[in-house]
């Protein structure tokens, strides 16, 4: 448990439009289910989706009490909410990845493709850091925290950046296709809950860290496979403006309404969803083995985003032009 103090100086308090968004949406989903209760028991009683989670391909490495880690109490460095940096699970797994072995950068980069690659996108209700790493598979926000703890306990100061955002229907239709409540409130919405991304503070600066879509889920959409230092918006996803918050933790109740959504209202779908999770995967995987390999697929892949950026800019200047009546 977190006292009064900690809370506040752990940032654990979300800003009101944090809440005013989660609460928004579980009333949008509440209501779409009131206004459509004939759906609702069709889907309740529809063939249920059967979701088999991937057994992880690491295992935790055991943990001795020798094992050096950071034990200080600044900012960015400590414990938070779900993010337990001195877990020995996370210890031992620092230890493994290089931590005070390898330079900080080294480090890091071994921690960020670790989260990326070997934690798989599963929409799964929000828990601790040590559970995610025992079950292989969690939510943007899972694999963020795993980012983060795994820096703090080798002395990198970590955080989160949050935001809403919407994603490119190229890369979420396909999911949501085997989940079409959610597709319909997502729609409703205009605007996915939360995402966000780590950052780890690196040679004087803040690096972000999106760990979010592991390189495979990515290839499904023929996007960039984005590294550490690169960040995802304006390249497969775009924050809402004015919706970026820097927090050292999750916030505080930030979990109650993944619980509601994912185990009592609507699992069935969020089943569906984590099925075409992994149908993305395996599709990706082969764009990726046609392609020659990851480089030859991700050198491709930017060539393609860059031109349809191009494409995009000269949309715009002859979307602006105005054409005077004779």
């Amino acid at each position: 448990m977190f006292t009064p103090w900690e809370i506040k100086q752990k940032e654990m308090v979300p800003p009101l439009h944090m809440l005013q968004m989660n609460i928004g949406g579980v009333f949008l989903l509440l209501k779409m289910l009131l206004f459509n209760l004939g759906t609702f028991k069709m889907l309740k009683n529809q063939k249920k989706n059967v979701y088999n989670r991937p057994t992880p391909t690491y295992s935790i490495p055991a943990y001795t009490p020798e094992m050096k880690h950071c034990v200080s109490e600044d900012k960015y460095l400590r414990p938070t909410l779900f993010c337990d940096c001195r877990a020995p699970e996370v210890i031992a797994l620092a230890h493994q990845l290089g931590a005070y072995q390898k330079t900080d950068r080294d480090y890091a980069e071994a921690v960020f493709e670790f989260a990326k690659r070997k934690i798989i996108l599963e929409q799964h209700p929000i828990d601790d850091v040590k559970s995610i790493l025992h079950r292989g598979t969690g939510t943007c926000l899972h694999k963020i925290t795993v980012f983060i703890a795994l820096c703090r306990a080798g002395g990198l100061p970590a955080r989160y950046k949050f935001f809403a955002l919407t994603l490119l229907d190229e890369w979420a239709a396909p999911a949501l296709d085997h989940a079409p409540l959610l597709k319909q409130w997502s729609d409703a919405m205009g605007y996915f809950l939360l995402h966000g991304a780590g950052e780890v503070y690196l040679d004087g600066k803040w690096i972000t860290a999106d760990v979010g879509a592991e390189p495979a889920r990515q290839a499904s959409s023929w996007m960039p496979i984005t590294k550490l230092g690169e960040d995802g918006a304006g390249l497969w996803l775009f924050p809402i403006p004015g919706s970026t918050i820097i927090r050292e933790s999750i916030p505080l109740g930030l979990g109650i309404p993944s619980r509601i959504l994912m185990n009592h209202l609507v699992p069935n779908s969020v089943a569906g969803l984590n099925i075409g999770i992994l149908e993305q995967i395996e599709k990706g995987k082969k764009i990726i083995a046609d392609a020659g390999g990851e480089v030859a697929y991700d050198s491709e892949a930017r060539k393609k985003h860059k031109k349809e950026m191009m494409k995009n800019e000269l949309l715009k200047e002859h979307a602006n032009i105005i054409f005077e009546a004779e």
